[in-house]
């Protein structure tokens, strides 16, 4: 981070404006400090190659502007953007979100010159420039011993007002071996005709990389003789980095990203966004474009009435049974507001549904007696079958509205059940998502429903009737049995299912069933445009 501010001149107001790297895409490579200051910022103007996901770390409160440039079409003018930067960063704290570098052709410079000249307080904060990252997300390498040992950036796109080029082609053809252009889409055909005309062989290796680093990354690869044809043939479309030079031959050694098992699929994700990330973080790691479109959202119950009662007989009960890391979570939170703490349980037996489950009561000390080999309520029962049920009293905190078979038939073996809400599943608040309109425009490859309430809420968001047909041809993946018949009530028909209920096992499964139909029409459903 480099601070360029006088410290003889006083600056007016309190505000700052933060010129801000969001990197080239990909959400792993925006860096600490970016983060740090969005969680911080008051205002957010960014940028058309700015991930928006990144917006989600800015307080709620927080104002955001969309100040992108694509194609021509400018929702504010350069001038205009450099008005609202002093407007805002006189009185307020303003990251200024660019994509990749601010000061690799991020106009970061001139953004600076003006908050000087206007006397507003700013700092630089340094991305990682899609110059290098996007290269290597398609296999490339820019230098390497074998083929080069200098590099060059060079705009595609020159200024409008200026007649006269500010690059030499005459030296730069020839002298550096790997050339990396930005924005030059538009203008690829007059880029390898300059090359060529001042000495590159035409039969230079070049690849167009499109989006790169994120799961819509396409990569073209040709020469310069070739390149131009073959981008007008397939309607590559900004934004794309160019790279000429003969490393671009390690891609076929090198392609590491293009080639992971889920690479180009857009799974939409239907867990509550508290639970998300887990699901998200192993799908995207495998390759996958995930679409958020959360159908539930977590919320305490209308009162603590019944939890509470529960807790303060703690001791009454032979055993207490966890169904969902939420019921875990939220017994916790009771157990401390009425100032206990896991010693309570001392001679209770904890059955939990699941390894995540039990893997949170780890989290609080405590270690489940049971587990089931196969994650439903059904499996919990058949565990018990040997132990002394008549007469014993179990506590079972868990969601208000839930499957009522394992402590009816608890009860029918003469047990004693006190059935707690811990917590509720309602449709979230917020609703917005690109979801219907990727399914209208069939960008979508697979819908994960991860329980019976992701499924019903789902069809309580969108129209039914409207959403089968879109449907039809979309992978359907279900966490278990329970939620398979859910989604079959539906009218769904379900292609993956697991046979451990679990997010990782679902996971797996997303994966294989992918993987053996990997050649199958995903180039139909990446072109969005």
């Amino acid at each position: 981070m480099t601070d360029f501010n006088s410290k003889e001149v006083p600056h007016v107001g309190r505000g700052k404006v933060y010129l801000v790297g969001a990197g080239p895409g990909d959400p792993g490579l925006l860096t600490l400090r970016a983060k740090e200051l969005l969680q911080q910022a008051e205002v957010v103007i960014y940028d058309y190659l700015a991930n928006a996901e990144f917006l989600q770390y800015a307080p709620v409160e927080a104002e955001k502007i969309y100040v992108g440039k694509q194609g021509g079409d400018h929702t504010l003018s350069q001038e205009e953007i450099n008005a609202l930067l002093i407007e805002k960063g006189r009185h307020r704290q303003v990251v200024r979100l660019k994509g990749g570098d601010p000061f690799v052709f991020g106009r970061g410079g001139e953004e600076a010159e003006v908050l000087i000249a206007a006397n507003v307080a700013f700092e630089v904060v340094p991305g990682v420039t899609a110059a290098v990252a996007v290269p290597a997300y398609a296999g490339i390498a820019l230098s390497h011993r074998d083929y080069t040992a200098s590099m060059a950036f060079i705009t595609g796109h020159e200024r409008d007002d200026n007649d006269e080029s500010k690059i030499n082609w005459e030296k730069l053809s020839t002298a550096v071996g790997t050339l990396v252009f930005f924005m030059g889409v538009k203008n690829l055909p007059e880029i390898c005709r300059q090359l060529i005309a001042h000495g590159r062989s035409e039969e230079t290796p070049v690849a167009v990389i499109r989006w790169g680093t994120t799961p819509e990354q396409e990569t073209l690869v040709g020469t310069l003789k070739t390149i131009a044809a073959e981008v007008r043939r397939t309607g590559m479309k900004p934004p794309a980095i160019i790279v000429v030079g003969e490393v671009v031959r390690l891609r076929e050694k090198l392609n590491w990203y293009e080639s992971k098992p889920l690479f180009g699929r857009r799974i939409v994700v239907t867990r509550a966004r508290q639970q998300a990330s887990e699901f998200k973080s192993q799908l995207a790691a495998l390759g996958a474009q995930c679409i958020e479109f959360p159908t539930i959202e977590i919320q305490p119950p209308p009162t603590w009435e019944l939890l509470d009662r529960a807790i303060t007989n703690l001791t009454t009960y032979h055993w207490l049974i966890f169904t969902s890391v939420n019921g875990v979570q939220f017994f916790m939170q009771r157990l401390s507001a009425a100032g206990k703490d896991a010693r309570e349980l001392k001679g209770i037996r904890l059955a939990a549904i699941g390894p995540k489950t039990a893997e949170m009561l780890g989290k609080f000390g405590l270690r489940a007696d049971f587990v089931p080999a196969e994650y439903r309520a059904e499996s919990i029962l058949l565990g018990l079958q040997g132990e002394k049920v008549a007469g014993r009293k179990f506590l079972m905190p868990r969601a208000m509205v839930a499957r009522d078979v394992l402590p009816e038939t608890l009860r029918e073996k003469g047990a004693l059940v006190d059935v707690v809400p811990a917590y509720q599943t309602v449709l979230p608040a917020k609703r917005s998502s690109p979801v219907l309109d990727l399914l209208r425009r069939g960008a979508i490859h697979c819908v994960t429903f991860t329980s019976s309430s992701t499924v019903s809420n789902f069809f309580s968001l969108l129209d039914r009737e409207e959403m089968l047909p879109l449907l039809a041809g979309v992978t359907i993946a279900s966490i278990g049995p329970i939620t398979t018949e859910t989604a079959e009530r539906f009218g769904l028909k379900v292609d993956i299912m697991p046979s451990n209920f679990t997010i990782p096992a679902l996971v797996e499964a997303i994966c294989a069933y992918f993987e053996s139909g990997r050649n199958a029409s995903l180039k139909q459903h990446n072109r969005i445009d």
